[in-house]
C-alpha cells in the first residue's frame, strides 16, 4: 500500500502529512510509524521513513530533530545520523536536496516555506511549544536564512481538535494569564473543564508573527483511529505505546 499524503494548498513547494495509512509497522503502531521512540522495530520505522519521502518529497535526504516540547529551532546544513539528532522542535533550511520532517501524535505539525527565498521549515507545537514560542522562533530562523515573513506560507496538519482536546483550569489559567485574548481557544466542557484549541491557537500565533498565508487542514488525530495515530486516545485507552505520523517538506527543483 502507498504511503497517504495530504497537502496543503498554500505551500508551492513539496511536502507532506502523513498519518498511519500504507507502512510495515504491526501492533499498537501497526501502519506508516515514524517515530523511533515508539519501541517499534527500527527497520520498520526506517521503511516507514523512507516511503513518506519517496512519497512526498522524492529524492531528499530525511532530517529529523530530537523532539523536547521546546522553542529551540535548528538551522540544517547538512544531514546527521539519527543517533546525533539535536534536541529541537523546529528545522529550517535553505538547502536543496533534504527534507525536514517533524512527529507528532495530536501535537500540530507546522510547515512553512518562502519558496521565492528557497527556505521552508517544520516545526512541532504541541501546547508547550506554541506556548513558548515555538511559531515564532521558526519564523525568526527563516529570515536569518533570507526569508521574509510577509511572504512564508504556514500549514498546520493532523492535530488534535478542540472537540477532542479536555483540559483542566490550570492549563487555562496558564494561557490567559500570558495573554487574556486566549480566553478565546477555550470553551467550557464541564465545572472545572475546558475544550482546548490548539489548531486555532497555533494559527493565531502564525498571523501574529506575520505570516499572512496561513491554511489550517481542521483534521483531528484523536477522532479518526484508522487514519492517524494520538497519544491522547493511546492513553486512554489504556495501550502500552502510540505510533507517530511524521510531515515532511524540502524546497522546491
Amino acid at each position: 500500500m502507498t504511503a497517504e499524503v495530504i497537502r496543503a494548498a498554500v505551500l508551492g513547494v513539496p511536502h507532506g502529512f502523513f498519518g498511519r495509512r500504507g507502512g510495515v509497522s504491526h501492533g499498537d503502531v501497526a501502519g506508516l510509524n515514524a517515530g523511533l521512540g515508539a519501541g517499534d522495530d527500527p527497520a520498520a520505522v526506517a521503511e516507514n521513513r523512507a516511503r513518506a519521502v519517496a512519497a512526498a518529497t522524492p529524492g531528499r535526504v530525511l532530517v529529523t530533530p530530537y523532539q523536547v516540547h521546546s522553542a529551540d529551532v535548528v538551522g540544517v546544513a547538512a544531514p546527521w545520523p539519527d543517533d546525533a539528532r539535536p534536541a529541537a522542535d523546529a528545522l529550517v533550511t535553505d538547502r536543496p536536496g533534504l527534507a525536514l520532517g517533524i512527529v507528532t501524535a495530536d501535537c500540530a505539525p507546522v510547515l512553512l516555506a518562502d519558496r521565492d527565498a528557497g527556505v521552508v521549515g517544520a516545526a512541532h507545537a504541541g501546547w508547550k511549544g506554541a506556548h513558548a514560542g515555538i511559531v515564532e522562533a521558526t519564523v525568526a530562523a527563516m529570515e536569518r536564512l533570507g526569508a521574509r515573513r510577509g511572504r512564508i506560507a504556514a500549514a498546520i496538519g493532523p492535530c488534535i481538535a478542540r472537540a477532542s482536546y479536555e483540559v483542566d483550569d490550570l492549563f487555562r489559567r496558564r494561557f490567559v494569564a500570558d495573554d487574556a485574548a486566549s480566553e478565546r481557544f477555550f470553551t467550557d466542557a464541564s465545572p472545572g473543564r475546558h475544550r482546548f484549541d490548539l489548531e486555532a491557537y497555533v494559527f493565531a500565533r502564525l498571523a501574529a508573527a506575520g505570516v499572512a498565508r496561513v491554511e489550517a487542514l481542521g483534521i483531528d488525530t484523536y477522532a479518526d483511529a484508522d487514519r492517524f495515530y494520538s497519544y491522547r486516545r493511546a492513553t486512554h485507552r489504556g495501550a502500552p505505546t502510540y505510533g507517530r505520523q511524521i510531515s515532511v517538506i524540502a524546497t522546491a527543483d
